[in-house]
């Protein structure tokens, strides 16, 4: 209780007390209004750029390409996102996605993959063998059953059922690279780097508004068997919130899901940080959840509500794909911690 000063008379203890108030309640109201403007000034660039597509690494330039035919007519982010990575799925020189990609440690080609659409819907696969585009049965199971993820044999034989078609999916390339590694010091764990891509993850704004994001790899290269990453994994590998934005990631799967790094990313935009900043931050929860975190990398790019992206890793060398109206599919490097 506010306390009475006696040598006031009671008018001016009344008068006192009113006027004190007024400004108690005036100065919360204009601190609650500075907070919401700065809020909305971080959260809303100059102009709303739509439609909006990035990607991961160097083969997100012909995988955008593929999106952007869908989205320039007016076409759903949903097929976008679908269209874009079957591309690299489809790449045989692409060795940490879909055909071509390096195997585990007994010479599979072992696939991973997630989608995920602007109402929360998702769907997912992981450990699939000899299925040229585990996207597409990440979406079947996603639009075609109540579940979010199948795995292995299960997998396998729900995109049969499907009618996906069984193929071989290790080149001469890459079992190549395998018997050459089995003939050396047998180190499970290669750099991720512009060499070793893994990975193709993309995330896409329509002209509706609406967001979409897939993720699609065949994981790190000689992989202990039945290893998965974080690249199938809803909320570490991928995750969309069609109120805020979008974001992916590319790297070592077993950091970003100490992390649940794609989740973190798109909360941390909602919370009001670009997406550009809400990268740099989440590969600092990366960094303090990951010792190791000088010999690995990681890296997430994400995408707003209103067409503002951001990417950003540990370690140089990542670089990301964006195309929107003012942007004609340009590759863009990634600010790094180190």
């Amino acid at each position: 209780m506010q306390a009475i000063n006696p040598y006031f008379s009671d008018s001016h203890q009344f008068a006192y007390m009113t006027n004190r108030r007024k400004f108690l309640q005036s100065s919360v109201v204009g601190a609650a209004a500075l907070h919401a403007a700065c809020r909305s000034e971080a959260q809303s660039p100059t102009a709303i750029i739509r439609p909006a597509v990035i990607s991961t690494w160097n083969h997100g330039i012909p995988a955008n390409a593929a999106a952007w035919e869908i989205l320039k007519s007016g076409g759903k982010a949903i097929d976008a996102v679908e269209a874009g990575v079957r591309v690299t799925e489809s790449d045989p020189t692409g060795q940490s996605v879909g055909v071509g990609g390096r195997p585990d440690m007994n010479g599979n080609v072992t696939l991973d993959a997630c989608i995920m659409n602007e109402k929360g819907d998702c769907g997912s696969v992981a450990y699939l063998q000899n299925i040229e585009h585990p996207i597409t049965v990440a979406r079947q199971v996603m639009e075609e059953t109540p579940h979010v993820m199948l795995v292995g044999d299960g997998a396998l034989q729900f995109a049969l059922e499907k009618g996906h078609p069984e193929i071989n999916l290790l080149t001469e390339k890459s079992k190549a690279d395998w018997e050459a590694w089995m003939k050396s010091e047998r180190k499970v764990l290669p750099k991720i780097n512009v060499e070793n891509h893994d990975t193709i993850g993309l995330v896409a704004l329509d002209s509706h508004g609406d967001l979409s994001g897939a993720c699609t790899t065949s994981g790190a290269a000689w992989k202990l068997p039945g290893r998965v990453g974080d690249s199938p994994i809803i909320g570490a590998g991928l995750y969309v919130d069609n109120e805020v934005g979008a974001a992916t990631a590319t790297g070592w799967g077993e950091a970003v899901m100490r992390a649940v790094g794609c989740f973190l990313v798109v909360e941390l935009m909602r919370q009001g940080n670009t997406p550009q900043r809400a990268c740099e931050l989440t590969v600092e929860r990366v960094i303090s959840k990951n010792p190791d975190w000088r010999d690995i990398q990681v890296g997430f790019i994400a995408l707003g509500k209103n067409g503002e992206y951001g990417g950003y890793c540990i370690q140089p060398g990542f670089d990301y794909a964006v195309y929107r109206p003012d942007i004609e599919n340009q590759l863009i490097k990634s600010g790094s911690r180190v």
